[in-house]
């Protein structure tokens, strides 16, 4: 799959893309529990498009720019109008 193909409301994406770059981590809190969680988006991209990848708590330091990265059972949904790409509590995340 190429994220071209990738279109809101997708379910169980699996894809390869390299890491452009992660934003700064901010903190959010849960509306549901509360709890104080930390966030970074990162832009990734392959030879047909780019995408924004969700990355929480420990994904942040996962990855780095220039890594080449797999997705597998992610989603696809929108925040503030665009396109993102989520991995998930069922997704994975690693480094090619």
């Amino acid at each position: 799959m190429q994220i071209k193909d990738l279109k809101v409301g997708m379910r169980r994406v699996n894809i390869e893309a390299t890491v452009e770059s992660i934003s700064a981590t901010r903190e959010v809190q849960s509306r549901y529990t509360g709890r104080v969680h930390k966030v970074a988006t990162a832009v990734i991209f392959d030879e047909s498009g780019k995408i924004d990848l969700v990355l929480w708590n420990e994904q942040i330091g996962m990855i780095s720019p220039g890594d080449k990265i797999k997705i597998e059972n992610g989603y696809v949904s929108t925040f503030r109008g665009k396109k993102q790409l989520s991995i998930g509590r069922y997704g994975k995340l690693s480094r090619v």
